[in-house]
């Protein structure tokens, strides 16, 4: 199985920013010596909750850093850019790092970023259709170009010109049924970050490979797994680093989102999140932040082992990928979850045999003009 790490910038422990980068980049660069097989960032902006607003330039930091690790976005979010600059920064990213790009896309969601972007949030849906098919197709062949409603864009050269398909390592994070009819008619896999219970994404996995074969005449990708993980040796103790940062990381993601905002309802393309904060309303937030932090992993070594090989098992993925520092925990900490969780978990999840390699892609023929 694949297994990577992800970054996660999330300023909650009253360090400086500058502070938190220093942590964060350094823990990246500990990823390729560990072992991991990628290295993952999200990308927000204008609060603590991800401070990294350009994940393309974060990665090809990474890229300069590394040998051998994929360099995934988690995701980049098109609604808040040109799809043109996306597509060129993408195309260079791969150059740099010899063809290891692992390609997340995503609408958004967070109030905050829609609005300081000064951007009507109820056509991200829309936007992110058109932006994703010129985007994929330009990737594909060299030019991009829409005659869309929200992206006009005559046809125009990407230089340089990309080297590898991006069929088969693009995935999307999709949250909402009519999101995942979007996915497929994109031919893009799923990147999973927990939000529902397990059975409810288990069901939405079948109903999405099942139209993907029916749009695209044959098997999507496998998905993808991102987690929050804490453990440790003494059981007590992770129980307490899920308590306190688990648990912390879920409640910064419902402030951040908004989920408990029933005003989410009255935006076009988002009713699931007005439903959503129907629920909590009437199960309170505390319950929420419960639910949402048990859908993370935690405990011993192999507890943790255990509880990532049945989430894969259940989604059917071909790799998954950790975040190890979040929710305001300790640098420190952090920094021995990430070493344990090598030592300890990853050979063993590496081990795990699976159908299907992730980020591997044909090299493209695009003839010169």
């Amino acid at each position: 199985m694949h297994v990577g790490m992800t970054t996660f910038f999330q300023n909650l422990g009253g360090h400086s920013d500058a502070q938190v980068y220093a942590h964060e980049m350094s823990l990246a660069e500990l990823a390729e010596p560990m072992g991991f097989d990628s290295v993952w960032s999200a990308e927000h902006h204008f609060d603590h909750y991800t401070m990294c607003p350009n994940v393309a330039q974060f990665l090809t930091w990474m890229a300069a850093k590394t040998r051998k690790v994929k360099l995934g976005s988690m995701v980049m979010v098109l609604p808040w850019h040109d799809p043109v600059r996306v597509a060129e920064e993408v195309s260079v990213l791969d150059h740099l790092s010899g063809g290891r790009v692992i390609l997340g896309i995503g609408r958004g969601l967070g109030r905050i970023e829609f609005q300081n972007f000064r951007l009507a949030m109820n056509e991200s849906r829309e936007r992110f259709t058109e932006y994703a098919a010129a985007l994929l197709g330009g990737l594909e062949t060299g030019w991009i170009e829409s005659d869309g409603t929200f992206y006009k864009q005559p046809r125009a050269g990407i230089r340089p010109r990309p080297i590898k398909s991006f069929r088969g390592r693009t995935y999307a994070a999709s949250v909402s049924p009519q999101s995942l009819e979007i996915m497929c008619k994109l031919g893009v896999g799923l990147l999973i970050i927990a939000q529902k219970p397990w059975e409810t994404t288990v069901k939405e996995l079948g109903e999405y490979r099942a139209r993907y074969r029916e749009v695209n005449g044959t098997a999507p990708p496998k998905p993808l797994i991102a987690s929050f993980v804490a453990v440790h040796e003494d059981e007590n103790v992770a129980r307490q680093m899920f308590e306190n940062y688990i648990k912390g990381y879920s409640r910064s993601a419902l402030e951040h989102y908004e989920f408990h905002n029933e005003g989410l309802a009255d935006i076009k393309g988002y009713e699931y999140y007005g439903k959503l904060a129907q629920n909590i309303k009437k199960h309170g937030m505390d319950a929420f932040v419960n639910f949402l932090s048990e859908l993370q992993v935690w405990g011993t070594p192999d507890q943790v082992y255990e509880k990532m090989l049945a989430h894969h098992k259940m989604a059917g993925t071909s790799g998954c990928m950790a975040a190890f520092s979040y929710g305001g925990m300790p640098h420190d900490m952090a920094r021995a979850n990430m070493k344990l969780f090598a030592e300890k978990v990853l050979p063993r999840l590496q081990a795990v045999p699976v159908d299907e390699t992730v980020g591997e892609a044909a090299p493209l023929a695009i003839a010169a003009e």
